[in-house]
This record gives structure tokens, C-alpha cells and sequence, in this order.
């Protein structure tokens, strides 16, 4: 196992035991399974790639997905009128997001310029500690149809 993955073990374990939340292997497994992939992938998606390795039901799926949400251990996006979609948040970088409003397709992208930006923003009363972009409109694909 990674070292990234044992210590998003341990966040969860400690999460789990503050709240006296039982230790079951399904969210072990669901986590596991999430911190193997790149990118966003919605419920869905994360159910039917568990089932040839570990068998959870799709509840199971979103009761943990929002569990690991809470916990900070996954980031939950809702793009308009799209499912919503999730991504690991822990030893990923910082980076925005293009939202097609057609198709839903999804491109992460980064911006020095805007990361330098937002860092340098002073908030009256808050300190920021992280930020999500989104950026609407049309990927190449549906303008060309």
C-alpha cells in the first residue's frame, strides 16, 4: 500500500472512531478503490469498477462517498444539471475546472496567473485554506456539431 494511502487509512480510522462510526470493510474498500484513480468519477462509475474485486452495494457507495466527504478525505462537485462528481482530495494539487454545459465533459486544468491571484486575496475575517474554480461553457466537440 502507498504512503498516501496508508495515511488517508488513518484519517479515516480516526474520523470513524471520534464519531463512533463502526470500522467496516466496505468503506476501507471504497476508499482504497478511490485513491487508485486519477481524476473525477461519480458514484456510479466507482460501483460498477468495485464489482469484479469487492461486491457493495450503489447505497453503500453513496452513504460512504458522503461519509469520506465529511470526513475530508473526498471532494464533492456538483456541475449543473450533471451528477454530481467526486475526486480524492488528499495529495492532489491545486487545479480549476472547465464544465461543458452540453455534454457535462469535465477538464481540470491550472493557471499560475489565477492560483497567484486567489493566494494573494485577503479575506476580511476568513483564511482561506483551499478554493474550487469552475468555468462554464462549451468544449470544442459541442461547438463543432
Amino acid at each position: 500500500m502507498k504512503e498516501e494511502n496508508i495515511s488517508v487509512t488513518n484519517i479515516l480510522t480516526d474520523y470513524l472512531n471520534r464519531r463512533k462510526y463502526r470500522k467496516t470493510p466496505e468503506r476501507y474498500a471504497i476508499l482504497d478503490k478511490i485513491y487508485s484513480i486519477d481524476g473525477h468519477f461519480d458514484a456510479e462509475g466507482l460501483y460498477e469498477s468495485m464489482q469484479n474485486e469487492y461486491r457493495v452495494s450503489l447505497a453503500t457507495i453513496y452513504n460512504t462517498l458522503d461519509l469520506l466527504s465529511n470526513a475530508g478525505l473526498v471532494i464533492k462537485h456538483q456541475f449543473d444539471g450533471f451528477s454530481a462528481q467526486y475526486e480524492k482530495s488528499i495529495g492532489t494539487h491545486i487545479h480549476n475546472h472547465s464544465v461543458c454545459i452540453i455534454c457535462g465533459a469535465i477538464k481540470e486544468f491550472t493557471d499560475k496567473k489565477i492560483k497567484k491571484a486567489i493566494q494573494a486575496k485577503e479575506f476580511a475575517n476568513f483564511q482561506s485554506t483551499h478554493y474550487s474554480l469552475y468555468i462554464y461553457g462549451k468544449c470544442k466537440k459541442c461547438r463543432n456539431k
